[in-house]
């Protein structure tokens, strides 16, 4: 997956997360119960799309726009990133998301 600019890692109160600015573009948590998650940002449209879709989906209580998907060995690397891509497109400055490939349509 591509680096994205001006994102950074950081420690978060649980897990770790990567944020552009102060906006969060995804957090990864979990492994207590065995289980990783990890949350991003998304369209209102998508949100209630992956909502409906169920497992490995999930809508986040933490944001309007946040939702989290389980990461296991049936993870399609290929469509987080571009999930992932897209979260960082909509929490950067323009100037930034300009700068990124986003996936195709």
């Amino acid at each position: 997956m591509e680096v994205f600019p001006e994102c950074n890692e950081e420690t978060a109160w649980v897990g770790v997360r990567w944020r552009v600015g102060q906006a969060t573009v995804c957090h990864l948590f979990g492994g207590e119960d065995q289980l990783y998650r990890i949350t991003f940002r998304a369209e209102p449209d998508e949100v209630m799309a992956f909502q409906h879709l169920g497992a490995p989906y999930f809508k986040s209580e933490w944001g309007g726009n946040v939702v989290g998907m389980l990461v296991d060995d049936d993870t399609d690397w290929g469509e987080l990133a571009e999930l992932l891509t897209d979260s960082f497109c909509l929490q950067a400055p323009q100037r930034l998301a300009e700068t990124v490939e986003r996936p195709s349509a």
